[in-house]
């Protein structure tokens, strides 16, 4: 798993949030949001995304569920 720690996408992260400190970080931000009941930044579009709401409700919602 120590692959999986220095992963470093920045170039392809679509998270707006300022100073995030799992930015660029797939594996970190998806296991991070994943145990707050949420979805990351890059499940979403980009004016969805901008708002923050990382719930399943937003995602379902922004995808016509």
């Amino acid at each position: 798993m120590s692959a999986a720690k220095n992963c470093a996408n920045t170039a392809k992260c679509a998270c707006t949030y300022p100073d995030c400190p799992r930015h660029g970080k797939c594996c970190e931000c998806l296991r991070y949001h994943l145990a707050h009941d949420q979805l990351p930044g890059c499940c979403f579009p980009p004016e969805a995304e901008k708002t923050y709401d990382r719930s399943f409700a937003k995602f379902i919602e922004v995808h016509g569920g």
